[in-house]
């Protein structure tokens, strides 16, 4: 991908939600957006997603992006909260207050058992090749859209699912959310349950009406044979036998089941959400540097035939007009030079006026092939200065309007000249004030006084 358009997930979103809605409501007017993208050169896919930076600013849905980011950061801060404050929960509903004897086996259904119901969920759906968000992926996307306030273009929530949809996206990204929501969620249980346990003094049992004591045995043996690995403490089978009979008092016995009991949260409930997190993570980091438009869609196929110039598929056949002269000038840093004046519908006066060696004289535009040329040599030659003469008997409809609007941004200063009337007559003063107004609203300085001395030197 070329450097000047970085193909981030933004920029392929962009392109994906003007497409949809140039399907709905027909293309959008896209005369400079395409010019640029022309200029700037590269493949098919840099020019449709520099065409969709342009338009996607002009009509507001780079703002609705950065709304939509902002409202899925606010999501994603609530629901981390909310995990927080339930692992501490489970941690502080499993021990309870320490007056009575904890049911190790309660205890230990309490802090994993949703869990383990939501892995086992998450895993069904990967296997079956749906998507596997759950309810908390589901729920992430709801306060999403809820909080982006003022979010506007409707296509944006569909055109990322078309675009995640493509490479399956959107399981790994909501996994990721997902697995790393509950894994702080069991981080906070955990934290909650060692403070617990350092600071109160709890006692262990099991109860049982219709099992041996020898399944509890075995139980315990095999949920703490992989904690054990990591030095977690185990009780022995004494140990296990006894507290079916009552609460042991040897801090031995309390020291080895809550030892058990925060390595079977450890290994089981912490390192499985872990894991699954830091590989949802890498595959959604892979996929997405590997997204790309699908070029076989009818709406880029339209677009691909105006982007690429048959002189750029087939090759240059006849000599490139001359372009814009630029006379060396100083310049902004920019890399913009030179001085040019031009005209818009002008009527019956004599031009140009003479000008300095330093300025160019671009003419008159009259009509639309005129302004289309003139814009193109300017995207790729923008000049340092720019100059505007209107005619100011003329009302200033929204089309010249526009025009200079574009004129004026592919410079790096603009002024507009509205002339003087001819000899014998007078401007009206009105219409005068309609075009000030209009000036003012585009942010284009403006004076009926002559640009010349500005052009030559850059200063006035």
């Amino acid at each position: 991908m070329s450097r000047t358009i970085p193909a981030s997930l933004d920029a392929f979103w962009l392109a994906e939600a003007i497409r949809l809605r140039e399907e709905q409501a027909g293309p959008l007017e896209d005369a400079e957006a395409r010019r640029r993208a022309i200029a700037g050169g590269g493949d098919l896919q840099q020019r449709i997603l520099a065409r969709a930076a342009w338009i996607g600013g002009r009509e507001g849905l780079v703002d609705a992006q950065r709304s939509a980011h902002q409202g899925a950061a606010l999501a994603l801060l609530a629901l981390a909260l909310v995990a927080l404050a339930s692992g501490a929960g489970l941690a502080v509903a499993a021990l309870g207050d320490g007056q009575r004897p904890v049911n190790v086996f309660w205890a230990l259904a309490g802090l994993l058992g949703l869990n383990l119901v939501s892995l086992l969920g998450w895993g069904l759906g990967l296997c079956l090749g749906g998507e596997t968000s759950g309810a908390l992926g589901r729920l992430w996307l709801w306060l999403s859209g809820a909080l982006a306030r003022g979010a506007r273009g409707a296509q944006l929530a569909p055109a990322l699912l078309v675009l995640l949809g493509r490479r399956r996206l959107a399981r790994w990204g909501l996994g990721w959310l997902v697995h790393g929501l509950w894994l702080l969620a069991l981080l906070a249980a955990l934290a909650v349950l060692l403070a617990l346990l350092a600071t109160r003094r709890y006692g262990f049992v099991w109860e049982t009406t219709l099992l041996q004591p020898d399944t509890f045995v075995g139980l315990t043996r095999a949920l703490g044979y992989l904690p054990a690995w990591l030095g977690f403490p185990s009780p022995d089978p004494a140990t296990v036998r006894a507290s079916g009979d009552g609460m042991l008092a040897a801090d031995a016995a309390r020291h080895a089941w809550a030892g058990w009991l925060a390595g079977v949260l450890t290994v089981y409930g912490v390192l499985p959400r872990l894991l699954l997190a830091a590989f949802c993570g890498w595959r959604w980091r892979r996929g997405v540097a590997r997204l790309a438009l699908d070029l076989s869609d009818p709406g880029y196929v339209l677009l691909g035939e105006r982007l690429m110039p048959a002189s750029e598929r087939l090759g240059v056949s006849d000599p490139a007009p001359e372009s814009l002269p630029t006379p060396p000038a100083s310049g902004p840093s920019d890399g913009r030079q030179g001085a040019l004046l031009v005209a818009v519908e002008l009527d019956e006066r004599p031009w140009p006026p003479a000008l300095p060696a330093t300025v160019a004289d671009a003419g008159v535009l009259d009509d639309s092939a005129q302004r289309r040329h003139l814009l193109e040599q300017l995207t790729r030659h923008p000049p340092g200065r720019l100059a505007i003469a209107c005619d100011p008997r003329r009302s200033p409809d929204r089309g010249t309007l526009a025009l200079l609007g574009e004129l004026a941004r592919c410079a790096g200063a603009t002024r507009v000249w509205l002339l003087p009337a001819p000899p014998g007559e007078a401007l009206d003063p009105a219409r005068l004030d309609d075009w000030r107004r209009a000036l003012d609203t585009l942010g284009l300085a403006h004076d009926q006084a002559s640009p010349l001395p500005w052009l030559e030197t850059g200063d006035d």
